[in-house]
């Protein structure tokens, strides 16, 4: 019986799932989206989602300028900073279009950037595509992402009279699965 047994086990030591799962959530941070199979996309939506939340709570404390907050806010911003850390790498390296490489801190990136983005957002920051299987071994692969903000209108079309919603958009996906340098590919 699997009673209480959360989680999934990907044929791997402790060790070995816990480190693949915080190198698929530092990649997540740094691209904000990449390109896994759906269990792995399963499993890494309960983390990040989970890491998101921890910065979320603070308020507008993770986000407002250190020398503007009091000694209480401070410590637990930097408490926060520090559960954060201890499951993400500090820093990620990505690839600039123009051929250069930039350090990013990806613990500031939660607290600075997520937080302040997904303030007003109870749940449900991350979104995952299914795309069917893979060529070589027929594994079924998804794209996991950040869901966007409201920019001037719902994900979801208007209700209807009865009351039910319509249909989810997507038309961003497709448009950043066919540009060849987005989105991360980790297996």
């Amino acid at each position: 019986m699997r009673h209480r047994n959360a989680g999934r086990k990907f044929d791997r030591n402790t060790s070995s799932r816990r480190a693949m799962l915080r190198n698929l959530a530092a990649n997540l941070i740094l691209h904000e989206r990449l390109e896994t199979t759906d269990a792995k996309a399963k499993e890494l939506r309960r983390v990040a989602e989970k890491l998101i939340t921890k910065a979320r709570r603070l308020g507008e404390v993770a986000y407002t300028p250190q020398a503007q907050l009091s000694s209480v806010d401070r410590a637990r911003r930097l408490a926060a900073s520090r559960l954060i850390a201890a499951y993400v790498p500090r820093f990620g390296v990505r690839a600039e279009s123009s051929g250069e490489t930039k350090r990013v801190d990806l613990v500031e990136k939660v607290l600075l950037d997520l937080a302040k983005r997904f303030a007003q957002r109870p749940g449900g920051y991350t979104r995952i595509v299914k795309f069917g299987p893979r060529r070589g071994d027929n594994a079924p692969i998804s794209l996991i992402e950040f869901v966007e903000e409201d920019r001037g209108g719902s994900s979801l079309t208007a209700p209807t009279a009865t009351g039910t919603a319509g249909v989810v958009k997507q038309p961003a996906v497709v448009a950043a699965v066919a540009d060849p340098s987005e989105p991360a590919k980790i297996d």
